[in-house]
């Protein structure tokens, strides 16, 4: 493993991390095998956004006896309200989930303290303008927390909190077709910064480009989610780029990105993990990205990636397993339909009980039109 120092911390990161959200509802089984195949090959970087006990617990479980050789980015403001996923900016309900958690991992610290899903001015100030920016300090004053971090998708808000100096760390949205997707963010305080990069590589937005040099200038550390689309990357049907990329190339861009310490990836098993950390041994020509960049078809936006930061649903539909069936059933290749369609068939709440509120639409940071996509699944599967 090759390790990188996180920002201004003190701590440092394997560059391949583990973001564990896909082992949400996973047996325990799964997710002792997967940790055990991170700890093996030197992965370090855990990140913990998920909300629900048991996952917490089988985590803890997993990780008896090695705390130590882990990072952990655990949230602050992540709950499962009504058992699904939502944020808050109640104090007590912060203080309950975030207490939770550091007794499910049977630990008296985390690492770094994520202020979660800080994406619109409402976000921003239900954090720092309320009683949980103070919460966070003291978390950190009296050792709960080593540093403080924040997740987000929008480059306006995370370049705010980074000006500020509130974060230590930074996770954020990070893929090549990401970067090469103009943003909706705009300020004046873009125009001094240079996008470009190495010669012959992709000119990025110039946005990103200039978050990302923001943080690197400030000693801010970032640990990028979303690093393979949701697996959209992979396929030549569903990428922006009309061809497949590779883990290697999807970890390299990242990896190769001001401030970026850690590319953290969603896996359920050991041989992801294993195949994920081929990256170390991948030549240059496996890594290199750049000629994908020739074929990029213009946007990004609009694809589910399955975070479920639009919950919660008053209908209380599972959205992002509605779009991954979705999704499985519009680019098979017809082979295990059957399976699919029984999947969906087993969710509690599904498409039909879509009520159109749109609710979703907002909080979604991807802009992702879900409504018509409701109306896609109950086309295929009633």
């Amino acid at each position: 493993m090759i390790y990188r120092k996180i920002g201004n911390t003190g701590m440092e990161a394997g560059v391949i991390g583990l973001g564990g959200e896909h082992l949400d509802l996973k047996p325990y089984e799964d997710i002792k095998e997967t940790v055990d195949a991170c700890l093996y090959h030197g992965i370090n970087m855990f990140d913990l956004f998920m909300p629900g006990t048991p996952v917490r617990e089988h985590f803890g479980t997993a990780l008896k006896g090695r705390r130590s050789d882990a990072v952990i980015q655990g949230h602050i403001g992540s709950v499962d309200l009504n058992q699904q996923y939502d944020k808050t900016r109640d104090l007590k309900i912060t203080q309950k989930y975030f207490e939770d958690l550091m007794r499910c991992l049977h630990t008296d610290y985390i690492d770094i303290g994520m202020l979660f899903f800080v994406d619109s001015k409402e976000d921003y100030e239900g954090v720092f303008n309320s009683e949980i920016w103070p919460y966070a300090q003291r978390l950190k004053r009296e050792g709960k927390i080593r540093a403080i971090g924040a997740s987000s998708h929008s480059v306006g808000t995370s370049m705010k909190m980074v000006e500020n100096g509130y974060i230590d760390v930074l996770m954020f949205s990070l893929n090549l077709a990401f970067d090469l997707t103009p943003t909706d963010d705009t300020g004046d305080i873009f125009e001094s910064f240079d996008h470009g990069f190495k010669t012959g590589e992709p000119v990025i937005d110039r946005q990103k480009a200039a978050l990302y040099q923001l943080c690197e200038s400030r000693g801010v550390a970032i640990t990028a989610m979303k690093t393979y689309g949701a697996g959209r990357l992979f396929s030549a049907e569903r990428s922006p780029f009309k061809r497949a990329m590779t883990p290697a190339q999807c970890i390299h861009y990242a990896l190769t990105r001001p401030a970026v310490v850690s590319a953290m990836l969603g896996m359920t098993r050991g041989a992801e993990v294993d195949a994920a950390v081929s990256y170390l041994t991948a030549t240059d020509e496996e890594r290199d990205y750049r000629r994908i960049a020739e074929t990029f078809s213009g946007s990004f936006s609009g694809q589910c990636v399955y975070c479920n930061h639009c919950q919660p649903c008053p209908a209380g539909i599972d959205i992002g397993a509605v779009h991954r069936l979705l999704d499985a059933a519009t680019f098979g290749k017809g082979e295990g339909l059957a399976q699919v369609k029984d999947a969906y068939g087993r969710l509690k709440r599904a498409a039909a009980d879509c009520t159109d509120c749109r609710g979703c639409e907002a909080k979604c940071p991807f802009g992702v039109n879900i409504t018509q996509n409701m109306g896609k699944a109950r086309d295929i599967f009633g």
